[in-house]
């Protein structure tokens, strides 16, 4: 930064003061986004010894995972979805700036959270539209925007593919927090209709975060109904629930071990 930027930039933060939404730190730069360059910079992508071939849940061993790579929901066909890719985990600073994102309505921060999504995208992938996870009409009002449509769009233009506003979302549904995966799936089903055909195409499906990938199967399903041929799940973060859903037998034999006692 060149001493007039410097000099400019100390002044205006001088008058009007503002910190990191992130780390609380006194803010040195002018920008639109009100989060240090640290921060933006901080979020680091997912690393997984095993992970499942189609869904990419990372696992801490390959107990949960068949001779194919797939894990048990891939392999009952729950998961609605071909692939899923995402940037990060749920947590620390990836976390955060989705909030501040997401919840504080800094709407500008969708570029460079795109910017994580595409790097976590293979260059080789190929796809004919992409489409964002669809808000109902009442979530859409209280937020004031879709974060998943701002984020698509980004990538859209990154990846030079059309965004296709083909899914709505029909049905309002109580928050997915503390249900069991199956009522996550009760939850959302028949929430999603196609409202054109999508014969033989690719699609990119795009979303900030996955948890459980419950509400991306749904609507996998219901644009593969439509005819896609293929869809991928892209999300910045999701969820890493690896300390629960690996199957470690050195840990479950001291325990049996112990119960004996």
């Amino acid at each position: 930064m060149r001493t007039a930027e410097k000099t400019f930039c100390a002044l205006f933060n001088s008058i009007f003061p503002d910190e990191c939404r992130v780390c609380g730190e006194a803010l040195r730069e002018v920008s639109r986004i009100p989060v240090c360059s640290e921060c933006l910079a901080d979020p680091q992508p997912l690393h997984a010894d095993f992970f499942c071939l189609a869904c990419r849940m990372p696992f801490l061993n390959a107990f949960p995972l068949d001779e194919s790579g797939r894990c048990a929901l891939c392999r009952l066909g729950l998961s609605g979805f071909d692939e899923v890719f995402s940037y990060g985990c749920y947590e620390g600073s990836l976390r955060k700036l989705i909030h501040v994102f997401k919840y504080q309505g800094v709407q500008p921060l969708a570029s460079p959270l795109s910017a994580f999504m595409t790097l976590a995208l293979p260059r080789e992938r190929r796809f004919d539209v992409i489409v964002a996870m669809p808000l109902h009409w009442r979530k859409r009002w209280q937020r004031g925007f879709n974060q998943a449509a701002l984020l698509a769009d980004q990538v859209s233009k990154r990846w030079n593919v059309p965004v296709g506003k083909v899914v709505r979302r029909v049905r309002f549904t109580a928050s997915q927090a503390g249900l069991t995966n199956a009522k996550r799936r009760a939850n959302v089903r028949g929430v999603f209709k196609v409202t054109k055909r999508l014969d033989g195409m690719r699609v990119l499906l795009v979303d900030d975060v996955l948890t459980t990938g419950a509400t991306a199967a749904a609507c996998a399903r219901a644009i593969k109904r439509a005819g896609a041929r293929h869809v991928a799940v892209l999300t910045l973060a999701r969820t890493d629930r690896r300390a629960f859903l690996s199957y470690q037998p050195e840990a479950q034999s001291a325990a049996v071990g112990s119960s004996s006692r």
